[in-house]
């Protein structure tokens, strides 16, 4: 971030008039009143703090100015749950969306720092982990953005998922302590407390009129404390809010415990409910850990609907009036629970009978489906229900009770179906199907591209398609451009706001501009300068964080994403073992030189996808010390990939790995993120790569593989993978150098299980794609030497991407799915 020469003031649309001189005043009242510092004595770390408070005090003006026109204008709002927000760092954005950003350059060098130095003090949240939880951060800044009425609910995590290191190659979980220091951007409100109950027992008791009315009696409860952040949105004086719960023993302390020396006891209630709100995704291969999950969503939602509640009560009276007042988004199964939270509210609080109730949660719910993958449609033993919340499972019995009438009245005779089509899954077990509740007590339900959408309707639920078919829709998903653009690829940002205009940013078809520019060789030669010294950022980034040179005249071939089997990282290894026996058999092999960068987290739990990061490790331990290679190959894994990493990454990419078996990838954001900054993608027709193909042109989308019908087809027919692997001699050789120990120091079992499971089932179809896959690949390496071709199609890739923005996304929910207005501030 280059200091220029800056004006003097900043106006702030429609707030305030700001000069450096009450910036340097704000900073330092906040040092003194807050941080609790002098000027003089303070740390970096101090003035990063003053200087976040002073521009939370900014977005705090607007926050005012916004609260103040919804509670005029008391308009219908969209309440996102999810399990997880990936929000990114703050302070770069919230100096970007204040106008701030030069006159905070300037306050650092008075300070006798830059910038970037504070920049760098803050730590990025620890909220979330993959596509999800950054899906739910670029829709929190769209709503905002549009001036749609709009508050997330979610956990306020101590502690994240963890942060990943690296021991001998093999992931190793620490805690993410990010909030040590503390968090300059949340508001905590504990006057806003929540009672949260668990288990217990309920009373069937009759009420004034004579009908007999449920009263559940909690056997524990927890306090949830709310923890609010401002979320602005860029161009607009509107700031909407993010608030994230965070878990308090409702009894913290055992004083006659305490004082009989049972110290640790003394403090077990607190430890015990504060658990909850510990660590985003607990390990659930336990019992305890899939309890903890259970309570986690169950928390997080009933203090969101109180709080909804609440609000809709500032204005309204009628609960009747409740759907059109209120939209709850669904972001996948987590918050499910949150449908018959609805109903014990409605029913046993507020007396209102079951056809009125069930009527104002159909007409208030929506779904979002993330997955096609069977496993990762939340089940819940009934057993578990019964303990933790015996209210719940009742009215989840009289739900299907009821469904499963309307299933039987439809379908005659078809008992097969009603199986299917329960919320009680009787065959495995007697658990409670999340997804087709949230598909029977929503209004919509939407998946997130085109292909998913209509996999989810056709296969995945596909029941509840043919009942529901007006239900489904499909609502691809999007990308903030400020944060995966203006933010991460300032330059490239300024050359196109050269060459189009300005205003682009918050109108990403506008970027349609840029084709023309594609073909002129000036313009050609900028972007290449641009990707150039991106490139050289990146590669400094490597070097600092995993100690490894690599070359920024390389092709820079990257695959960041989640570690899980059906996104084939193995596909991608398999490829590096090829290229590097090529290398051996020729070491004079003409060959473009590639960099190959991978980031990803495994879950905790996740020995599989914990075996793979060691076997990218241990290959790349091999092939980056080998001498014949001589460097002509580098692969590098920096640990702890999130949005702040992702934000040096993307811009320097060149090659987009968008691999995963076709059908099985919900849609990707990834993608989107590489596409727009211009990398090209090499991919299957899967998830949103579809569509990215079809709008930047499939002579500019290096594709291979099957596709979902093929899949299935060959699936249908019988895949025997061993027939592949035999009857290739390219692919035979990298498995057998894998399988005998060649990148595993002579120990041929550590990666015998991952061969293994290639050779009997090979899931994921990695042999059946193998030889497409590098076929493409030599396409690529031959494309590649030829800098003129590949900077237009680079080009051509970014201007035809805007349709990506999660503007886009966001407009398409408020208009098809929630009936927003936005409401101007």
């Amino acid at each position: 971030m280059s200091i220029a020469t800056a004006p003097d003031t900043i106006t702030l649309a429609g707030v305030a008039t700001l000069t450096k001189e009450e910036l340097h005043q704000a900073v330092a009242e906040r040092l003194y009143n807050t941080v609790g510092k002098a000027m003089q004595s303070a740390s970096r770390r101090d003035i990063y703090t003053a200087l976040s408070l002073a521009v939370r005090d900014l977005l705090t003006q607007r926050w005012r100015q916004t609260t103040e026109a919804h509670y005029d204008a008391n308009p219908k709002f969209a309440y996102y749950l999810s399990a997880e927000y990936m929000l990114g760092k703050q302070l770069g954005q919230n100096l970007l969306y204040t106008g701030t950003t030069e006159l905070a350059e300037q306050f650092a060098t008075d300070f006798g720092a830059t910038l970037q130095e504070f920049l760098e003090l803050e730590p990025e949240p620890g909220l979330g982990n993959g596509g999800l939880g950054r899906l739910a951060a670029c829709f929190m800044d769209s709503l905002a953005t549009l001036d749609l009425p709009a508050v997330g609910y979610g956990i306020r995590y101590e502690f994240g998922i963890f942060r990943q290191t690296f021991v001998d190659g093999w992931q190793v979980e620490q805690p993410d302590t990010w909030l040590l220091h503390g968090n300059p951007w949340e508001f905590i409100q504990p006057d806003d407390m929540i009672e949260v109950g668990f288990g217990g027992y309920t009373d069937h008791v009759p009420d004034g009129g004579g009908r007999l009315r449920v009263r559940w009696v909690p056997g524990q409860k927890v306090l949830g404390e709310p923890c609010t952040t401002l979320v602005p949105g860029y161009g607009t004086n509107t700031v909407n809010i993010l608030r994230l719960w965070r878990a308090r023993a409702a009894e913290e302390f055992d004083f006659q415990m305490f004082d009989t020396g049972n110290y640790a006891q003394a403090v077990e209630q607190k430890i015990y409910s504060e658990n909850i709100s510990k660590v985003l995704y607990p390990n659930d291969g336990t019992p305890q850990g899939r309890e903890l999950r259970l309570r986690q969503q169950y928390f997080f939602v009933a203090c969101s609907l109180h709080d909804i509640i609440r609000r809709f009560r500032l204005r309204n009276s009628n609960w009747n009036d409740f759907p059109a007042k209120v939209s709850i988004q669904l972001n996948d199964t987590h918050p499910v629970i949150a449908i018959p939270e609805l109903m014990r509210i409605l029913l046993d609080e507020e007396g209102l009978n079951w056809d009125q109730a069930w009527r104002i949660a159909q007409r208030t719910f929506a779904y979002t489906c993330h997955t096609l993958l069977p496993e990762a449609l939340e089940k819940w033993p009934v057993s578990l229900f019964e303990y933790l919340l015996p209210r719940h499972l009742e009215i989840i019995y009289e739900i299907n009770h009821r469904f499963l009438a309307h299933v039987r009245a439809r379908f005659p005779g078809d008992e097969a179906r009603v199986a299917r089509m329960s919320l009680i899954d009787e065959a495995d077990g007697r658990q409670i199907r999340m997804a087709n509740l949230a598909s029977v007590g929503s209004f919509a339900i939407n998946g997130v591209a085109s292909l998913h959408s209509q996999l989810l309707h056709d296969f995945t639920l596909a029941d509840f398609g043919v009942m529901f078919p007006d239900r489904f829709q499909n609502k691809t998903n999007g990308v903030s451009p400020r944060r995966f653009m203006k933010l991460a690829n300032p330059r490239l940002c300024q050359l196109i706001t050269e060459t189009i205009g300005d205003g682009w940013l918050n109108d990403m078809e506008r970027l349609r501009g840029l084709e023309p520019y594609a073909d002129d060789a000036a313009f050609r030669q900028a972007w290449r300068e641009i990707k150039r010294y991106n490139k050289e950022s990146l590669a400094a980034f490597v070097q600092h964080s995993t100690q490894t040179i690599v070359d920024p005249d390389a092709m820079m071939d990257v695959m960041v994403k989640r570690l899980h089997e059906y996104k084939r990282q193995l596909l991608k290894l398999l490829h590096i073992v090829t290229l590097y026996q090529r290398l051996q058999d020729n070491p004079a092999l003409d060959i473009v030189p590639r960099t190959f960068l991978f980031g990803a987290k495994s879950a905790s739990g996740y020995a599989t996808a914990k075996l793979i990061i060691k076997m990218v490790n241990s290959i790349a331990e091999v092939v980056n010390a080998d001498p014949i290679v001589r460097d002509r190959l580098k692969i590098v894994f920096p640990a702890n990939f999130n949005v702040t990493m992702g934000q040096i990454i993307y811009p320097g990419a060149e090659l987009s790995e968008q691999i995963s078996l076709a059908g099985k990838e919900a849609s990707g954001t990834g993608n989107m993120k590489f596409a727009l900054n211009g990398a090209l993608t090499i991919g299957t027709l899967d998830g949103a790569n579809i569509e990215i193909r079809e709008l930047v042109g499939a002579e500019n989308f290096f594709l291979f593989g099957l596709n979902a019908q093929e899949v299935m087809d060959l699936k249908a027919r019988g895949y025997h993978p061993y027939d592949w692997y035999a009857n290739n001699r390219t692919l035979k050789r990298a498995v057998d150098a894998i399988a005998s120990g060649v990148f595993s120091r002579g120990d041929a079992t550590l990666f015998r299980p991952l061969m293994d499971a290639l050779l009997r089932h090979d899931e994921y179809l990695i042999f059946a794609d193998f030889q497409p896959y590098i076929d493409s690949q030599d396409q690529v390496d031959l494309l590649y030497r030829d800098p003129e071709a590949w900077t237009r199609m680079s080009i051509l890739n970014t201007a035809r991407s805007g349709y990506f923005s999660s503007d886009r996304t966001i407009r398409e929910y408020a208009h098809d799915i929630w009936g927003l207005k936005p409401v101007k501030v």
